[in-house]
């Protein structure tokens, strides 16, 4: 083996004790590495690193985290252990301290998450972004999704790729990815966990979860049930979710492993409140939601396979999945779909020596597809009225991607890849309604080839440096394409949207300063941007294409270890300061000028004060401040106000496994809103902008607490 390699595997050991991720696409690919998470305090743990625990198909903890950090561009990583002691109810308790991810709760569970501007303007659901379990991906053929499938307690880590740093899944959207990885019974935390936690608004969860290796086979099962009332009227959640892997190990180098997923969901929905309203009496529901008896009820099932071969060279995984869902969302009128999506991706990545230098190469296809039922009847009272429509969705892409890195100096790696893909949408109405009498038929294809280039260059065993630049397009969905337009047309003729970012950043730690900085810019054209045309009766948004535009911004955290060894022994206290900024702007929009696109604030700030104990103590408070509000349409009429919220979480571990902890939220009661629905202009609502129903005010003071036991 060339020294070279011998060398840069050193360095990733180093990194592991210096941060917390590491490098490269295999387990023999561990050149450079560092993490972006590493730098967070609220996310650090004290859970001893098992290297020696994972598979074949499922790598460890440590080894997923390595892979991320040799990703040429701005990356992060989640250890799910450093969570066990904080109630985590959405991806918002996840991601909270990832520099760059804007996540804002809505109402139970549905968010909106945003990374560099990916479907920013969107007031539900996911765009822009694709979301994954265990690598495969949960979006719906079309690229839409939601976040019910993810909870949060059944999840190992998390990574989450920047913009077209996700090439190595395949993704190039302009807001990347979100892997969320779920535990096996090589990586569980513990064979046996049991979990009850619960709070305010009539909160109450429970968990339980077990894994077993015998030879060859390993499984694992995790069911968790929630129930609350939500901070708002008619907010009312119940799920119910239970995740199972079977691992099996057919040969020692071929191993195969099966996910099982059911997924149920029955949440009220409040709707939107004017600004008035959220900021004085922010538990009240729309009466348009509660006339409607608005809801969401998704049923899903998932199954999946991953099949991994290893190589003379390199690692084969096979991905296979079939997802079906069931929907029955009573809002403007009652949506009711049912739908199915399959799919398959080989990917394969290894190391080559070329001459004596390192090369580590990644290929990979996926071919997906789906089909959809979508029936809509007028919403009485929340059941089904006269059927108003009767149409068939169907979406397919195929995608070829690779990724390259060429270590031409055993510091400095060169990174080049691409993809090309073509996706198709083809919606069919069938018409024969009293409202709908005549037929409709639209097809539409998508294709382009998405390049990267960039550099990545370690000056010292703790220190990366890195640049790159990425095509992305974003594909519009149903939602998008089926809207009513005064073209009369079954399609609006929406084009791809299409962006070149530059990035450029830097992470690591000197001594007591762990830190990780990102600077990037992304230039669009015909980015595809949304306004609600009536977001208090939920009708959804209309979708156009401004011919330019520019998301810039910082994704900065830094950690200082402030003192050890204070009241004993191994403890510590750190702060931590998490900044995201944001510049969002229309570039001469015919109608906007260069106006900021409306709904995400400029500036997101976070501070953690983190003390840990040797003996268990931990406590955490914590300051989340929105300097200034975001802005409420794209004309720039209206502005919501900025806030602080101050929180505290704590947590004493017992012996055998036993763990306490509590998580106070909001203390200050303060009112403020969370996430808006975006018009085009406040000013020109029928009885001015004091009337616009556009607004999600945020949850009031709570305080979560719960115990857990590992065994």
């Amino acid at each position: 083996m060339p020294r070279q390699f011998r060398a840069s595997r050193r360095a990733a050991l180093l990194l592991f004790t210096c941060a917390t991720p590491a490098a490269a696409q295999t387990p023999s690919a561990a050149s450079v590495t560092l993490s972006e998470l590493s730098v967070v305090g609220a996310a650090a743990t004290d859970a001893p690193s098992d290297e020696t625990r994972g598979s074949l198909s499922v790598p460890s903890v440590d080894r997923q985290r390595a892979a991320l950090a040799g990703t040429v561009g701005s990356v992060a990583f989640v250890d799910t252990a450093a969570l066990q002691d904080r109630y985590t109810n959405t991806l918002r308790d996840v991601l909270k301290d990832v520099p760059g991810v804007y996540v804002q709760e809505r109402y139970g569970q549905e968010l909106r998450l945003s990374v560099r501007g990916s479907g920013i303007a969107r007031a539900f659901h996911l765009r822009g972004l694709e979301l994954l379990q265990d690598g495969i991906p949960l979006n719906l053929a079309d690229g839409s999704g939601d976040f019910y499938q993810v909870d949060p307690l059944a999840l190992r880590s998390v990574e989450v790729y920047k913009g077209g740093n996700a090439l190595t899944f395949g993704a190039t959207t302009l807001g990347g990815a979100v892997n969320a990885v779920t535990p096996t019974a090589y990586t569980a935390l513990a064979p046996n966990i049991l979990r009850v936690d619960g709070g305010s608004f009539g909160t109450i969860r429970e968990q339980a979860q077990m894994s077993r290796i015998d030879g060859p086979l390993d499984g694992l099962v995790n069911a968790t049930l929630t129930n609350s009332d939500g901070f708002r009227a008619h907010e009312a959640q119940a799920t119910k979710n239970f995740n199972a892997n079977i691992g099996y190990r057919i040969a020692p180098d071929i191993e195969t492993r099966f996910y099982l997923g059911t997924y149920i969901t029955d949440q009220k929905l409040p709707g939107t409140l004017t600004l008035g309203q959220s900021l004085s009496t922010p538990t009240l529901a729309n009466p348009t939601a509660i006339t409607g008896n608005q809801s969401r009820k998704v049923e899903t099932e998932r199954i999946a396979n991953r099949t991994s071969f290893l190589l003379d060279v390199g690692k084969l995984d096979v991905d296979t999945w079939a997802i079906h869902k069931s929907l029955y969302h009573p809002i403007f009128q009652a949506i009711d779909q049912d739908g199915w999506t399959y799919g398959i991706s080989p990917h394969w990545a290894g190391t080559l020596d070329l001459g004596g230098f390192r090369d580590d190469v990644v290929l990979g296809l996926r071919a997906f597809a789906g089909q959809n039922s979508a029936l809509q009847f007028v919403n009485v009272r929340g059941q089904r009225g006269a059927q108003t429509l009767n149409a068939l969705q169907s979406a397919s892409s195929l995608e070829a991607y690779g990724e390259n890195r060429f270590w031409f100096l055993p510091d400095v790696a060169l990174m080049t890849g691409a993809k090309a893909f073509s996706s198709n949408r083809t919606f069919s109405d069938k018409g024969g309604l009293p409202g709908n009498p005549n037929p409709r038929f639209a097809d539409v294809t998508y294709a382009g080839v998405n390049p990267k280039v960039g550099l990545l260059w370690q000056p010292r065993p703790n220190i990366q440096i890195f640049g790159d630049v990425v095509r992305s397009r974003d594909v519009p969905d149903f939602s998008d394409l089926v809207q009513q337009n005064l073209l009369s047309t079954t399609f609006v003729p929406l084009r791809a949207q299409r962006a070149w970012t530059y990035e450029a950043g830097a992470r690591g730690r000197f001594d007591r300063l762990a830190f990780d900085v990102t600077l990037y810019r992304s230039d669009l054209r015909d980015e595809l941007i949304n306004f609600a045309t009536n977001p208090g009766l939920n009708i959804p948004a209309a979708t156009f294409n401004t011919p330019r535009s520019a998301h810039q911004g910082v994704e900065a955290a830094l950690t200082l270890d402030l003192a050890r060894d204070l009241a004993a022994a191994g403890d510590g206290l750190s702060v931590t300061q998490i900044w995201t900024h944001n510049d969002f702007r229309f570039v001469g929009d015919p109608v906007f000028g260069n106006n900021r696109i409306a709904g995400i604030p400029a500036d997101v700030l976070r501070t953690v004060l983190s003390y840990r104990h040797p003996r268990g103590f931990h406590v955490a408070p914590s300051l989340d401040w929105v300097p200034q509000g975001a802005f409420a349409d794209h004309a720039n009429t209206l502005r919501v106000p900025g806030y602080a919220l101050l929180g505290v979480e704590a947590g004493l571990d017992l012996a055998d496994g036993v763990a306490l902890f509590v998580d106070a939220r909001n203390l200050t009661n303060a009112r403020y809103v969370s996430d808006i629905a975006v018009v085009a202009n406040a000013a020109a609502t029928a009885g001015g902008p004091a009337t616009l129903a556009a607004f999600y005010p945020g949850s009031g003071r709570s305080v979560f607490g719960g115990i857990r036991a590992s065994f």
